[in-house]
């Protein structure tokens, strides 16, 4: 199928055939009809995209700080690297979508096949939306109508937020298509609009639609405000404009009566001056996207809906009034749309945009004719493997397998037939960088195909377990990123699987042992006579604690997520299993306790080890140290980039040239012991202990207790 998207990195937008998505557990699987270019977002978006690598950083301070802190303790090629792999992923362009249901997940009841939806879904043929971001077309709105749902809902989000009464004069400081949107809506609810602006035509337009107009080039915004209100004042004004000004808000406040409210839906200078808000005491808020549920995990992707009762306004709410605003010719539209393109020739529609200042509602249009639901693109001519060769599927082709998984995977030799993920572009782009054969949005592909030897899992951690009895089932390796499982149940259907291929091997990307830092310590502790007391400090992060990762059911928490690379590597470095398992997590007084806990485990062999996971440290400090004690010797690993030895005759210290935490060295091996035969890189027995180890921490520091595996 066809989707727009557009480089970061050189600002090109593009056409790409890649993959129809597959379709999310909660999600709704949509042909589009007819898609709506948002004249505002859309074209920063691409302007960014042009700009040069220093304009970038100059309009991404906050990112440039994060590059800084990156460079400091990873060094800077694998910080450039990062860098430029982030700027060359592809991004999907639009989210103003309508267009007919093919296919819903099970258990989505609101809608069913045939059904006309709005949603935010991109520019492409096929789209996949989770339902909660979709709603159905009344009867009266056509397909061109309802594209501009999604954007109108934008601006009703702030008008809701403004909180307007009937007879209130509100200010509109901006007239594209949400500020045009905005004077329809207010008009409809009883206030008198003053639309300010600078172009003449979206002038002409708020005033047909009842708004007293200011061009903002010939006369002065705050005189005419005052004007307008006989020396009162505003009661609020909306701010839908995109400027870097900050005179927008500045202006907006003067034009304000005491105690106004001003709202900011659209981007301007924000350096505000408190004397503008504290004489009149107006209150300033910034608006978020089409309202409450955006961004949130539970809501989006969980389907976990807000009670009416107490959230009358959702964003999902939002989207059904502003249709059945359109249905009832309280909102017109027709009027806003300038130019008509096919999806085929998006380069031009935003050139469009960009150059004219005429264009105001831009739509795309998609050909009729059966639904292009094709789940695989040929990207490239990949030869059979050869003997002593192994060949290999991906499934998930998410930011850490980008980033970090495919480049080590394509320096083995091995044979990449085919990258796979829901969203076909991801998987497109990947594919086409990597050398990859096929592009494929269902990984059932990569299951049955009898040329592939194995099938590297990375996923969300609530599939690994799945994929892993899928893959064995389908006579496959398995390479799956950690963790393991997420609870006992899912490790002993593992059990049973792998039971049943004997011939197949069950990996986990525990890299860290692999790393040249952690084969020094174990060459130079070769030989010890006692057991090891060894400590390990995450300096790990923070993330949000609405993440899903913290979510029980998608991510398990950090921990299990996470920590159980260090649980791991201590097993390695002491090159036997963990027994017992004892940790302590902070109090009360935080968002996330699990993701600050200290964990202590000992060994078969006696040796003792700590793991301190912290979340609440500074990113410029290292990431990951360790300490290892023994026989009157100390090996200190500092975010695998120097091993320092203490006491150790005829050694001191160990670098690499960056950051070198085993990647490749894993990839190398795991292909090459597919292709040759031979035992596991690592026994099942010792993947699972590392699992059932992380289960028991979080377990241990709940209850206070010492659990015995």
């Amino acid at each position: 199928m066809k989707q727009v998207l557009q480089n970061l990195r050189s600002g090109e937008t593009v056409v790409e055939d890649v993959p129809a998505p597959g379709l999310g557990r909660t999600g709704v699987l949509i042909r589009t009809r007819a898609s709506l270019i948002s004249a505002g977002t859309e074209r920063m978006l691409v302007e960014f995209g042009k700009a040069s690598l220093l304009a970038k950083a100059r309009s991404q301070p906050d990112k440039v700080k994060q590059v800084l802190d990156k460079i400091r303790t990873d060094g800077l090629m694998p910080t450039l690297e990062a860098v430029f792999r982030k700027l060359d992923e592809p991004m999907p362009l639009g989210y103003c979508n309508a267009g007919e249901v093919l296919q819903v997940a099970p258990g989505v009841t609101a809608f069913q096949a045939g059904d006309r939806v709005v949603s935010n879904g991109p520019h492409a043929e096929i789209v996949a939306v989770p339902a909660n971001l979709c709603a159905k077309i009344p009867d009266a709105v056509t397909d061109e109508q309802a594209a501009f749902t999604v954007i109108s809902s934008i601006g009703l989000q702030g008008i809701r937020l403004t909180a307007p009464t009937f007879g209130e004069k509100i200010v509109v400081y901006g007239l594209g298509l949400i500020g045009v949107l905005c004077v329809q809506m207010l008009r409809a609810n009883g206030c008198a609009v003053l639309g300010i602006d600078v172009n003449a035509d979206r002038l002409a337009l708020a005033e047909k639609f009842g708004a007293a107009v200011v061009d903002a080039r010939s006369a002065d915004p705050v005189t005419a405000a005052a004007s307008w209100t006989a020396g009162k004042g505003v009661d609020g004004v909306i701010i839908t404009a995109a400027a870097k000004t900050d005179d927008i808000v500045h202006n907006a406040a003067a034009m304000c009566r005491k105690r106004g409210r001003i709202v900011l839906v659209g981007v301007v200078g924000l350096n505000l001056r408190r004397s503008d808000f504290y004489d009149k005491e107006l209150t300033f808020q910034v608006s978020c996207s089409y309202g409450p549920g955006r961004y949130d995990e539970a809501y989006e992707q969980g389907g976990q809906d807000y009670p009416r009762g107490f959230v009358r306004w959702t964003e999902q709410r939002n989207f059904e009034a502003v249709l059945d605003a359109m249905a009832s010719g309280q909102m017109r539209v027709d009027e806003l749309i300038t130019h008509h393109f096919p999806i085929d020739r998006a380069g031009e529609a935003y050139a469009k945009v960009s150059d004219d200042p005429t264009a105001l509602g831009v739509v795309l249009t998609y050909a009729d004719g059966p639904p292009p639901v094709e789940k695989a693109v040929k990207v490239a001519q990949v030869p059979a493997a050869a003997a002593g060769r192994a060949c290999v599927g991906v499934i998930g082709a998410g930011a850490f397998s980008t980033s970090t998984l495919l480049p080590s995977l394509a320096k083995t030799g091995a044979q990449i037939a085919y990258v796979a993920d829901l969203n076909g572009a991801a998987a497109k782009h990947a594919a086409a960088k990597y050398g990859i054969g096929q592009a494929v949005s269902d990984y059932r592909l990569i299951l049955d195909d009898p040329a592939v030897d194995a099938v590297l899992i990375a996923v969300g951690h609530n599939l690994h377990a799945r994929f892993v009895c899928e893959a064995l089932a389908a006579g496959k390796h398995a390479f799956v990123e950690k963790p393991l499982a997420m609870n006992d149940e899912e490790i002993e259907q593992i059990r049973q699987a792998a039971a049943s291929r004997p011939d197949r091997h069950v990996m986990v990307g525990f890299n860290r042992r692999f790393s040249p830092h952690t084969r020094k310590i174990r060459e130079l502790l070769r030989g010890r006579s006692e057991p090891l007391c060894m400590s390990f400090m995450a300096n790990a992060g923070i993330i949000p604690p609405e993440h899903w990762v913290h979510d029980p059911v998608r991510g398990g928490g950090r921990i299990v997520g996470e920590a159980c690379h260090y649980i791991d590597l201590l097993s390695d470095i002491a090159d036997s299993p963990v027994r017992t398992v004892a940790a302590a997590r902070v109090g009360e007084g935080v968002a996330v306790r699990d993701d600050k806990m200290s964990i202590v485990l000992t060994f078969e062999d006696g040796s003792v080890g700590t793991v301190n996971y912290f979340a609440n440290g500074a990113k410029s400090y290292p990431k990951e140290t360790a300490e290892i004690y023994s026989e009157g010797r100390v090996l200190r690993l500092e975010n695998f980039r120097r091993t320092t030895g203490y006491g150790f005759g005829g050694f001191r210290r160990f670098r690499t040239a960056s950051q070198d935490k085993g990647h490749a060295a894993e990839f190398q091996a795991f292909v090459d012991r597919v292709a040759a035969g031979g035992e596991p890189l690592i026994p099942l027995e010792r993947l699972i202990n590392v699992a059932r180890a992380s289960l028991a921490a979080v377990e241990a520091a709940r209850t206070a207790g010492v659990i015995t595996l």
